[in-house]
């Protein structure tokens, strides 16, 4: 899966927390999900269980701490998909 691909999935993913929609239109890597797209951390942890469902991965503690912009989040899908 490349990146573009990866990030589509994810727009869909956090689609239902965001209430910004322009902030969710303009979403890129440097997107931070609390700061710009204002998801607070409970509704954080739903993504994360979310991703982790649609790309059929898990996602441990310490990689959740890293996920906080999208960014990070594409590279950690991205090592976990890879140590499939």
């Amino acid at each position: 899966m490349n990146k573009e691909e990866a990030l589509k999935k994810l727009k869909e993913i956090v689609k239902p927390y965001v209430r910004n929609e322009e902030a969710l239109e303009n979403i890129n890597e440097n997107t931070d999900f609390i700061n710009d797209l204002n998801i607070n951390s409970a509704n954080l942890v739903d993504v994360i269980l979310d991703v982790e469902e649609v790309f059929d991965i898990e996602i441990d503690a310490e990689s959740m701490e890293k996920m906080r912009d999208v960014k990070s989040a594409l590279a950690v899908i991205n090592v976990k998909l890879s140590n499939k």
